[in-house]
């Protein structure tokens, strides 16, 4: 019987290990910027062209290598960082199985130059498809260079698979923020296409994290802190009117080692209690500190999983650090159940000077005058009419010591004179306008401000005026956008808004869908600064709308069909923002018209409910 079975040559195991291992450019950066990490460099510098397609270069002051040591660490399984089965449970390095540079050896075109501290010559290798071009000695400053081109090169059929630049770039900067956040002692380069990204000097975690994401940050950042046998907690949560719709920034990581868990992550979001608006999500960077042999991290190829032998009480932990830091600092709401209401003054008598109180005396009182004629304190009052106020003062005898019981007749002349009073206000009223809205000629009511009532055969409909303007704003935008740019309003003065410098790069990415959409700007570093807007948008609701597509630009992978729709939404959901208009009958009709044209008119272009219909039983048995 012949076998089957045979050894596979190192070239094709290598190409093997390397889709498990290198997945994308994101995949080569990571693995580079540990290994410089690892080498205790202070300052290291990322430099990629085309999203990493067509180079990937990362340059370190650590200790370099030897020339044995950089011929080595291009073998699969060789590695400084293990020598025993045990130490995988007590690891304190970031690479550790000797996989990442074989693996991308395998797969692309590597130069590597390095030179160990207090040498002069260090060693050059050239390596192709896991072949070794060349090796010979060079000259450069301490520390590694590493140049990896061409990735995919010999892999085509995965090299399809690579997403567009803008996605690719993507997941290099989440990749390097990840390294970046759990190192603020190091020094960081980044740019792209040779325009720097970020330049991240030595720091604090909290300026680390303010350079990072911008400035504004540093006002939404709030501390937390808990140490116990099982864990240390620390880092910062963002605070809960912050929280967004997407996932953003959310950031665990344990022995300076990012990984994700939805059940950690659980527990942050309990720990903000009811201070979540409803489908929103918290920023958080929380770093966990565990002993070693608490840890598994080699549970995953990339390692972005772990176990905990304690997860449960952990969890625990991060909940009640996260609700105590909130209460701390004055986030989430208290009762004081000593705290005397009596003494609150509202918000409008909070603003008012405050003034020394008068006494008025009335230098006419006489209380032993027993006549009836009306006193200054009736005679002041601002109730009702002149006859009414006629009618209080002549009503009743004045109630001298003679004479207490007023009279029947006087009783009912003052019934009397009150039910004329009465029709009185209500004629005036009605003059000015006070007329119940059911029996106008109109079938439609406004509702504090934002809901129109209508009636219908089978019984009401409730229409959200909001959403419908959203709805029919959305679908003409949509409609008119597929033709030609929309139309642009100039603005007197420039307004200017704030970007990440990943945002700001990915709004440069989208630069023609944007103008489209009726917005001219400059750069002012990374300020962007609007000339116009759309014509439809007011400049209140300017930083909503730039928010907006901020974020979906920034967190989410979307073709650019469903950007559109994304962008689209983010403007006409800002553009329709009701200020309590009351509308005119006319308005009324026009809004459920236009509304009614529109083929989704049942849900807003968000897939909120625009309208409801509630039958006459249904009425009724409200009153049942």
């Amino acid at each position: 019987m012949s076998e089957v079975i045979r050894l596979l040559p190192d070239n094709i195991a290598n190409q093997i290990a390397a889709g498990e291992v290198i997945q994308r450019p994101a995949s080569v950066v990571k693995e580079l910027i540990e290994n410089a990490v690892d080498a205790g460099s202070s300052q290291i510098e990322l430099h990629i062209k085309d999203a990493g397609k067509t180079s990937i270069q990362i340059i370190d002051d650590g200790k370099g290598m030897s020339e044995m040591d950089a011929r080595m660490s291009f073998e699969r399984h060789a590695t400084s960082k293990i020598s025993s089965a045990a130490d995988l449970f007590s690891l304190s390095t970031k690479g550790f199985r000797g996989e990442a540079l074989a693996s991308i050896a395998a797969i692309a075109h590597v130069d590597m130059e390095t030179v160990e501290a207090g040498e002069q010559i260090g060693t050059k290798i050239e390596i192709a498809g896991s072949k070794i071009e060349s090796q010979e000695p060079c000259s450069r400053t301490k520390g590694t260079s590493i140049c990896v081109k061409n990735l995919f090169f010999n892999v085509p059929a995965r090299r399809n698979f690579l997403k567009s630049d803008n996605v690719e770039t993507k997941h290099i900067v989440e990749e390097f923020n990840r390294i970046a956040l759990t190192h603020p002692e190091v020094g960081f380069t980044f740019s792209h296409n040779g325009s720097i990204i970020h330049n991240l000097e030595i720091a604090g975690l909290r300026k680390r994290i303010v350079d990072l994401f911008g400035r504004n940050f540093n006002n939404k950042l709030v501390p937390i802190e808990e140490e116990t046998d099982i864990v240390k907690v620390k880092g910062f949560i963002v605070k809960p009117e912050f929280a967004r719709k997407t996932r953003g920034e959310q950031y665990f990581f344990v022995n300076d080692r990012f990984f994700k868990d939805n059940y950690f992550n659980h527990a942050v979001v309990s720990g903000y209690d009811n201070l979540l608006a409803q489908k929103h999500h918290p920023s958080y960077f929380i770093y966990l500190e565990v002993p070693s042999t608490t840890l598994d991290v080699n549970v995953h190829p990339t390692k972005t999983e772990v176990k905990f032998e304690d997860g449960r009480s952990i969890y625990s932990i991060i909940r009640s650090t996260v609700k105590l830091a909130l209460g701390k600092y004055n986030i989430a709401p208290s009762l004081d159940f000593e705290h005397e209401s009596q003494f609150d003054l509202s918000l409008e008598k909070q603003k008012e000077p405050i003034k020394q109180p008068e006494i008025q005396v009335d230098p006419t009182y006489n209380p032993f005058k027993t006549e009836s004629s009306s006193s200054p304190s009736m005679g002041s009052s601002n109730f009702g009419s002149t006859t009414t106020k006629s009618a209080l003062s002549s009503g009743f005898k004045s109630a001298s010591t003679n004479s207490l019981k007023p009279n029947k007749e006087e009783w009912e002349d003052f019934y009397k004179i009150t039910e004329e009073a009465e029709e009185e206000i209500k004629s005036s009223e009605t003059e000015i306008g006070f007329e119940d809205p059911l029996k106008s000629s109109s079938n439609k009511i406004q509702l504090h401000s934002n809901l129109l009532l209508i009636q219908v055969k089978s019984g009401a409909m409730l229409v959200h005026i909001n959403r419908a303007n959203e709805r029919i704003l959305y679908d003409e935008l949509m409609e008119h956008f597929m033709l030609s740019p929309i139309s642009e309003q100039q603005l007197m003065f420039p307004y200017e808004y704030t970007l990440q410098s990943t945002q700001k790069l990915e709004w440069e990415n989208n630069t023609s869908t944007l103008k489209r959409l009726g917005f001219t700007w400059d750069w002012q570093g990374n300020v962007l600064v609007l000339s116009s807007i759309p014509s439809m948008l007011e400049v209140e609701y300017v930083t909503q709308c730039l928010d907006g597509i901020v974020d979906k630009i920034t967190h989410e992978d979307l073709d650019k069909g469903e950007l559109v729709h994304e962008l689209i939404l983010s403007l006409s959901a800002a553009a329709t923002k009701t200020k309590n208009k009351p509308l005119s009958e006319e308005e009324m009709n026009y809004l459920i018209d236009r509304l009614f044209q529109s083929e989704q008119h049942q849900y807003s272009p968000s897939g909120k409910k625009i309208l409801n219909t509630i039958t006459i039983e249904e009425l009724n048995n409200f009153l049942s």
